[in-house]
């Protein structure tokens, strides 16, 4: 699913604009970034949690040339579905 077609289905459901339904989930995005950024965790009750964790540099290789390659550590984003979220699926 894009983002044009999430935003389409949500106006739907919520009987809003698509601009107005846009602006909401623009805002969602940015408030989700700052607050992963400064505290590291955003927990949906119902839904799951992301959390951001540290990913420890490692030696990779390039698949064209075979050449093994140093990669850096880094922060990435995981997602945990919650409970229900789970028994969903």
């Amino acid at each position: 699913m894009t983002k044009a077609e999430l935003i389409a289905e949500i106006a739907k459901k919520s009987e809003l604009s698509k601009a107005d339904t846009e602006r909401a989930l623009n805002a969602f995005i940015e408030v989700a970034k700052k607050t992963l950024k400064k505290e590291g965790k955003l927990a949906l009750a119902g839904f799951g949690s992301f959390v951001v964790s540290k990913r420890k540099a490692r030696k990779g290789r390039n698949p064209q040339t075979g050449e093994t390659i140093k990669i850096k550590a880094k922060k990435v984003v995981r997602f945990r579905a919650g409970k229900a979220l789970n028994e969903k699926l």
